[in-house]
């Protein structure tokens, strides 16, 4: 009895850091006009799929740095459909105080559209709750030690996580509006020295494997290349996702791509220090 009660108060408690997690991981969003706005025009199949490909990627970091311990896939779903609910009962919340919600029908495309949004970067911040604002739990710290897949898939939720802060805003299309061809080319040099930096040289978490792994052109072409791939990738699909690349020409839309996999970059780059 009384380990059972345990186990409920130590899930009461994960569960309370977990929607901390999520206030501070979305609330920047949660009070952006864009976003609001997005919510109402966003292409429903889109929001769909964006809805649908979340839950894998909250199922793997639930994995790697999930809100509680655990070691069974079985487990790892229902937390990560935990940390879904989580997102989605806070973006409810929030939303609705700010009036953000008022004068949209109960149930209409709208409500739903801002809350789902909002709905999946609250998730990530409630997973990553247990690594942020708690102690570690038994035995995570082994599973965490990712292979090559695995930090490729870290580096996907980094890009995903710090692109989507600025994705819906209008300045990452002005800001490629107003850059020219060598401005743009500077930006992607810039991107992936900082990636190559962070991953090898400034002595943040899994560096010294690395580093151990095969030197610095084995860590370029087994981290870096594809690390930067995978942002472009994530910040590509964002575009699409909120209906960036409509109507645009191929050309503006490697530009924006671009623009977007800078911030997308670094968080692919500095994953390791939040997962």
């Amino acid at each position: 009895m009384n380990a059972a009660r345990d186990a409920n108060l130590d899930y009461g408690a994960a569960l309370a850091r977990a929607f901390g997690g999520a206030l501070l991981f979305s609330f920047p969003l949660l009070m952006t006009m864009e976003m609001w706005s997005l919510g109402m025009t966003v292409d429903r199949w889109r929001l769909v799929i964006f809805l649908v490909l979340t839950i894998p990627m909250l199922i793997g970091l639930s994995y790697y740095a999930g809100f509680e311990s655990t070691f069974r896939l079985k487990d790892e779903v229902l937390d990560a459909l935990a940390a879904f609910g989580v997102g989605f009962l806070l973006s409810a919340a929030l939303l609705g105080m700010f009036g953000v919600l008022r004068g949209d029908g109960v149930g209409s495309q709208a409500v739903w559209g801002k809350i789902s949004l909002c709905a999946a970067p609250a998730a990530i911040g409630a997973l990553l709750a247990g690594k942020q604002l708690g102690e570690r739990g038994p035995g995570r710290g082994e599973k965490a030690r990712a292979g090559a897949v695995g930090e490729l898939f870290l580096m996907a939720v980094g890009a995903t996580f710090l692109a989507f802060n600025v994705a819906p805003t209008e300045e990452m299309i002005l800001i490629a509006y107003q850059m020219g061809p060598l401005q743009t080319l500077l930006l992607m040099t810039a991107s992936i020295v900082l990636l190559h930096l962070y991953v090898y040289r400034l002595g943040f978490p899994g560096e010294t494997k690395r580093r151990e792994a095969g030197g610095f052109r084995r860590t370029f072409v087994a981290f870096t290349a594809p690390g930067y791939g995978v942002a472009l990738m994530v910040s590509l699909y964002m575009l699409w996702t909120f209906g960036r690349t409509d109507g645009v020409a191929p050309h503006e839309v490697a530009t924006m791509t671009i623009v977007l996999g800078f911030p997308a970059a670094l968080g692919a780059a500095t994953a390791r220090l939040v997962v």
